[in-house]
């Protein structure tokens, strides 16, 4: 651990009472892969693509029994038949076994060892190796970044494990491959078989030279010794506490996090106490989808788009985080567990961080008439976690206000993707250094959040801003208003945001009034961030339509759970929400899920090489009409010593 990380912390144990919403176990996953073992269905030659814990149905009694159900996907690296199956932990039985046509569905997230074969393969291969020798280049100092295939004009491919192959230079062991792309060579790999389909040698592309070495003394220069030490304590301790490993309660909300190989951090269950009772707001909140699309038209890279969630599965990542350099503060760590692809139960240490941090003002009113100097200080409880996924680290953060606010935002960092740049006024790249660019992109998230508003329906209305023209009834023109529309139907909701109208989205319970008589309600506040800009007749808008609109609604259905579909992996398209709005459901006043995207556009400027400072984006719910007035009125005022007016 560098000297430099620490901070004070609390780990929570990995093993937890088995319950409603608890995190998997060492043991639970254990039983699992030995349950498929011994029904025959995980021979040696098989691997676990996914396996994750199921959600334990919404309509059980509170006191009741809860079954432990895990999806599990398998892969057979011998080519025998990938399966989808249901394992009882409890029970110790195989529930359903599923095998799939993969060449219909679309293959099973990308395995982790299959990063190596890629690279391995083509070290012998003969066409890769003249490419390289032709380019004056040593195998051995060549790398391979194994990149998820996509679907185009290769009907040869379907059915069939395809990852495709981009090569990068690294001179000595510690070298930045990234500053050295081979331009003008791809590979496509087909890693079952482990065959080369194809090796396009399109053109024999200067490899950049300079270094992108971001912690050489010669990139750094001498390090600041400016810095003053920033220490931030509790004496007494968090406000929040954890019971069964990952019950949370902090102020007045309680909530269960959870973990899943694919999505990440989810969190269940999230209510806010008012009234002397808890209040339900959402049953479950997560990033259910992720994809990188990439919009340099190059034959080498025409292809680049990475669902990091459905191809990669972000979980599977997530980094160990250091104390003191990740979080600051009273920290208190989850370690969540989760299986290998050989069934073996890893714990993730340290995966989750939680922790408080004062989030400026809160309140504040100088009353000139009472006399009262009013000021509150706000505060947030950060729920996070870090994956790196190849070239790229995210950071994926949950906040909660005290003013029953919840905030998500996501960080973006790590090294851009890296392309020769050809030189002048290229327009589908930066040049980042000489001769070194990085195509342009985005990064665009999908979030799946399942509404439940004081545990009931819920009606969702498009809100914007509505400017009023001059006339009988707005003579001076200084009118503006709003205008409210109700999104009846699955068709009506796929929207887009507007910035010039302020549009936001108002998620209420239309069983459930406030004192006015008003439905409570929460708000959705989109930032307004461009969604994805590929044209509608690509590969990657059909395989990633949900990133085509900033929101959509459909009727709640446990089976599902993603966006793009079960099956991502070169999947064609038209799967998950496409697929569910076809059949057009009524979602006024009915048990809804709230899908929203959002994301960064990515123009690397050269202050993102050799390292990318973290650039960020996200979403807000804050209350609508929820509460009766400010549930922040009992928050104490800062503690004396402070100086401030209380």
């Amino acid at each position: 651990m560098s000297p430099s990380c620490h901070d004070t912390a609390i780990t929570t144990a990995t093993t937890a009472p088995a319950g409603a919403h608890t995190l998997p176990t060492p043991a639970e996953i254990t039983a699992v892969v030995a349950t498929l073992r011994e029904a025959g269905y995980f021979p040696d030659s098989s691997r676990i693509a996914y396996l994750g814990l199921v959600d334990p149905p919404r309509d059980r009694a509170d006191d009741a029994d809860v079954e432990r159900i895990f999806r599990v996907f398998t892969l057979d690296t011998a080519g025998g038949p990938a399966r989808d199956l249901a394992v009882s932990a409890t029970a110790n039985t195989v529930l359903t076994a599923t095998e799939l046509d993969t060449a219909e569905t679309g293959e099973l997230p990308v395995l982790e060892e299959e990063f190596e074969v890629v690279e391995q393969i083509l070290a012998t291969h003969p066409e890769w190796l003249a490419a390289l020798e032709k380019r004056g280049l040593d195998v051995e100092n060549v790398r391979v970044a194994p990149l998820s295939a996509g679907v185009f004009e290769y009907p040869e491919e379907a059915g069939r494990r395809i990852l495709r192959g981009l090569a990068f230079v690294q001179d000595h062991p510690e070298d930045s491959a990234w500053a050295h792309p081979v331009d003008g060579l791809v590979a496509y790999v087909d890693v079952t078989n482990k065959t080369v389909d194809q090796v396009l040698d399109i053109a024999v592309v200067p490899v950049p030279a300079e270094h992108g070495n971001y912690t050489d003394p010669e990139l750094t220069g001498p390090v600041r010794t400016t810095q003053k030490p920033i220490e931030i304590t509790q004496p007494e301790g968090p406000s929040f506490t954890v019971t069964d490993g990952n019950y949370v309660e902090w102020e007045k909300w309680s909530l269960d996090i959870g973990f899943d190989v694919r999505e990440g951090l989810v969190l269940h269950n999230i209510g806010f106490a008012d009234g002397g009772r808890t209040r339900r707001i959402l049953n479950r909140a997560s990033i259910a989808e992720m994809v990188v699309p990439y919009g340099d038209p190059s034959p080498v890279r025409s292809w680049q788009n990475y669902f990091d969630t459905g191809e990669y599965l972000v979980g599977q990542f997530a980094n160990s985080l250091e104390l003191g350099c990740d979080c600051l503060g009273e920290i208190h760590y989850i370690s969540p567990t989760v299986s290998d692809a050989l069934g073996n139960p890893r714990t993730i240490a340290n995966g989750i961080c939680m922790h408080e941090e004062d989030a400026s003002i809160l309140a504040k009113h100088s009353d000139l008439w009472s006399g009262i100097n009013y000021t509150r200080r706000n505060r947030r409880l950060v729920i996070s976690f870090f994956t790196t996924v190849g070239n790229y680290d995210y950071g994926f953060y949950w906040y909660l206000y005290l003013d029953g606010t919840i905030e998500f935002e996501a960080k973006a960092t790590g090294v851009v993707f890296t392309s020769a740049h050809p030189g002048g006024d290229y327009p589908y790249a930066s040049e980042m250094a000489p001769g070194l660019g990085a195509p342009f992109h985005q990064h665009l998230f999908g979030a799946r959040l399942d509404f439940a508003l004081d545990g009931g329906p819920s009606r969702v209305a498009e809100e914007d801003a509505v400017r009023v023209p001059i006339g009988p009834e707005n003579p001076r023109g200084n009118a503006f208003t709003r205008r409210r529309t109700v999104l009846a139907t699955e068709s009506r909701a796929a929207r887009d945001a507007k910035p010039e109208v302020a549009r936001t989205w108002i998620v209420q319970n239309p069983q459930a009034t406030n004192r006015l008589g008003e439905p409570v309600g929460y708000k959705l506040h989109p930032q307004g961030q461009p969604t994805l800009l590929a044209d509608e007749g690509s590969s990657i808008h059909r395989r990633a339509t949900f990133a085509s609109k900033a929101l959509w609604v459909t009727r709640h259905d446990e089976s599902q759970r993603y966006p793009t579909g079960d099956f991502v992996n070169q999947h064609s398209g038209g799967a998950g929400i496409p697929a569910w709005i076809e059949a057009d459901r009524d979602i006024d006043g009915q048990d809804v899920v709230v899908w929203h995207t959002f994301g960064l556009t990515h123009f690397p400027r050269t202050e993102d090489w050799p390292i990318m400072p973290v650039d960020s984006v996200g979403f807000k719910l804050r209350p609508e009409g929820f509460f009766d007035r400010s549930p922040v009125l009992d928050v104490p005022a800062p503690a004396p010593g402070a100086a401030c007016h209380r």
